[in-house]
């Protein structure tokens, strides 16, 4: 063959390879992982891994949602899809706070239904950005309760009435508890929570102010710091035990060693779960302040989030898995194993079945099923963060210290506020619909 002149079989040959290896299908994608992290055990922890379990089964071959302990991660930088937690919790889930998609916005953009009428309409209060649709999935929600272990009553105390409304009667409880040698008659569980957001929601004293357009929180009203420093004479006396502003107080009550707790509703099934023998009450009030409503409690706690700026494949997979959350024979079964609040009435029932006397679901039936349009709750987010940081700070230096209730309080309100104010977000206007 000449110099220059291509072999034509050659030629042939080459085309031919071309256009196999352009014709070779693709290797296809693998189904995608949606990573959910929580900090559960128990009951509760098996309740989720069979809701997952489930949802897998069901969408074989489109990929999985897979379960993550938050307290065994080791490099906590690789952030999940979803994550099933208490906001106060965020440092222990994540080295930084994370940035959140709104459900609402990835419901959306996936094309799957979430409609907020569907809520209680408190539940949704306490996940709701300020526009009228939910943040988060609101799933591991309680009212702040007063707990009794029985067990940790004195023989000789076992007459006295455990049913307290008020404040005084827990003194006059907590008092004989210590006379007759008890070491821990009462402790709680997220302090700010119960003891700030929550005295205040009953006595009608606003925890938000509106500086023209933007919101400031505001801490050191009358009832709050009467409050704190009611609590702050019982610490001296022993008759209150503080032992850290989250969840603390809650393992030490389920381990036996405080006979009373304010804390989550839930931690009443938990209680039951590990054989204590225990009384449930509504959380006290003080009887003689001017508009108090003791059942004007604000339900909170966990709730599943959805983490943004992760792989866009995993997304459809989350917004189904939070559909599947939302059909109310997977919202009964995780009500009935774990206490939490039923996020729609249609799960009301599921909460007498995990053991909550029937007086506790109703009541809670009927404070999940009022009106937001008379909250003064301070909303989700930084300056929430930095209210119950603040709070947790200056309660730390009550006990330890000489500082008063109302220093206290008036320096957590001023440091909560330091940062630039937050915008009020105007609320969208929408006809209520009644639920069937």
């Amino acid at each position: 063959m000449k110099p220059g002149v291509v072999n034509p079989l050659l030629l042939t040959s080459l085309c031919c390879l071309s256009l196999a290896v352009l014709a070779a299908p693709a290797k296809p994608a693998p189904p995608p992982e949606v990573t959910l992290r929580h900090a559960l055990d128990g009951k509760a922890q098996d309740a989720l891994a069979t809701l997952v379990t489930r949802f897998n089964d069901s969408i074989k071959g489109q990929g999985r949602i897979v379960l993550q302990d938050a307290r065994t991660v080791d490099q906590k930088s690789a952030t999940p899809v979803l994550a099933l937690l208490n906001e106060d919790d965020s440092k222990q889930f994540f080295t930084t706070r994370p940035t959140f998609m709104p459900l609402f916005t990835l419901m959306k953009a996936q094309g799957q239904r979430l409609d907020a009428n569907q809520f209680y309409p408190q539940m949704l209060d306490a996940v709701d950005v300020g526009n009228g649709q939910p943040q988060a999935l609101p799933m591991g929600m309680s009212i702040p309760v007063l707990l009794i272990n029985r067990g940790k009553m004195p023989s000789v105390a076992k007459t006295i009435d455990l049913t307290p409304r008020t404040w005084l009667d827990v003194q006059n409880i907590v008092g004989n508890l210590v006379d007759h040698g008890v070491q821990c008659p009462l402790t709680s569980s997220r302090f700010a929570w119960v003891h700030l957001e929550n005295v205040a929601s009953q006595h009608a004293e606003p925890t938000t102010v509106r500086q023209g357009k933007s919101e400031r929180v505001k801490a050191n009203g009358l009832m709050n710091v009467k409050h704190l420093a009611l609590l702050a004479s019982w610490q001296k006396s022993h008759y209150f035990k503080y032992f850290g502003p989250n969840e603390e107080g809650s393992q030490h009550f389920l381990q036996g060693d405080c006979a009373m707790i304010t804390g989550e509703s839930s931690l009443y099934v938990a209680a039951r779960q590990v054989g204590m023998d225990v009384t449930i009450a509504p959380l006290p009030y003080y009887e003689d302040a001017y508009g108090a409503q003791r059942e004007k409690v604000l339900p909170d706690g966990a709730a599943l989030w959805v983490l943004a700026g992760q792989a866009k494949n995993t997304y459809p997979l989350a917004a189904k898995f939070v559909s599947y959350l939302m059909r109310p024979e997977a919202q009964r079964d995780w009500v009935r194993a774990t206490g939490a609040l039923p996020m729609t009435p249609d799960a009301l029932a599921a909460l007498r079945d995990s053991g909550m006397p029937a007086a506790i679901a109703e009541a809670a039936d009927k404070r999940l099923s009022a009106s937001r349009s008379h909250n003064n709750r301070i909303r989700p987010g930084a300056l929430r963060d930095r209210l119950r940081l603040a709070v947790d700070e200056q309660v730390a230096l009550v006990w330890s210290t000489p500082r008063s209730a109302k220093l206290a309080l008036d320096t957590a309100t001023q440091e909560a506020n330091t940062a630039p104010a937050a915008p009020i977000s105007k609320p969208v206007a929408k006809k209520n619909k009644k639920r069937t």
